[in-house]
């Protein structure tokens, strides 16, 4: 089975939804922000979960003061035949900029649950820890790590650990802005494989560009690919882990 982020990301995972930063309105200083996506295919950790076909998504988080919040993610998915065609993805966390520091980081820690209402024996659930800075070489740029370990990955008892980065900057005042990641994820071999391997690598190298005249919506075209063994796959298959094309179309509210 080939598998996703909330997104997650990575980085791939960078394929979930994008959150605004606030709404008002609601009791106890709750904030309730979103977006939603259609993208030309869904790539989860440079792996496409749709067998390359577009995908719409959407998702909505809710933020305490505090630094808590709980999330919700979906999009559609396409394993193949007799497989599930919607994923729903619960997160819960907690989130806070230490401010005592210089470089004052962003630190976010909580679990997410990849579900799939119509196949349950292929939930499964991990734990992430990011950490993010802005503003470090340029006005605007962020730099974003993550690490998360699942002991159930892709609902089969196996033990699996991704850890992504990216760097994001603006390209003047352009409204342009370009993105680079790359991502390392291993899995247990004795309960689950990559096409044989027990590891690999994926990327993402992306321009995107915000409508000054629509806020919130984004448009991004995306290099994302693996270095994934692709002998004895069909055509379609090798195009689902092989670097390629992905037009993104977004609305953050």
């Amino acid at each position: 089975m080939l598998k996703k982020l909330f997104v997650a990301v990575t980085l791939t995972s960078l394929s979930g939804a994008v959150f605004a930063d606030e709404s008002a309105g609601l009791p106890w200083g709750l904030s309730l922000s979103g977006a939603a996506a259609i993208s030309t295919d869904y790539r989860f950790r440079g792996i496409t979960q749709t067998d390359t076909d577009p995908a719409i998504q959407a998702g909505f988080s809710l933020a305490h003061p505090s630094g808590l919040y709980a999330g919700l993610w979906g999009s559609n998915v396409n394993f193949g035949i007799d497989t599930p065609h919607l994923e729903l993805d619960p997160s819960f966390g907690y989130s806070r900029t230490l401010e005592t520091l210089s470089s004052k980081p962003i630190v976010d820690v909580g679990v997410l649950y990849y579900s799939y209402p119509s196949a349950s024996e292929l939930n499964w659930a991990e734990l992430y820890a990011k950490l993010s800075f802005k503003n470090k070489l340029l006005e605007g740029d962020y730099l974003f790590t993550n690490l998360n370990y699942s002991n159930d990955y892709a609902g089969v008892g196996a033990d699996s650990w991704n850890l992504n980065m990216a760097y994001s900057a603006p390209l003047a005042s352009s409204g342009f802005s370009g993105l680079i990641g790359v991502g390392y994820s291993a899995v247990d071999e004795d309960k689950y494989s990559f096409n044989g391997d027990d590891h690999y690598l994926d990327w993402k190298a992306a321009l995107s560009y915000s409508f000054k005249s629509v806020s919130g919506a984004t448009a991004e075209l995306a290099a994302i690919g693996t270095n994934l063994e692709t002998k004895g796959l069909s055509d379609a298959a090798k195009r689902g882990v092989e670097t390629g094309a992905v037009f993104t179309l977004s609305k953050a509210f």
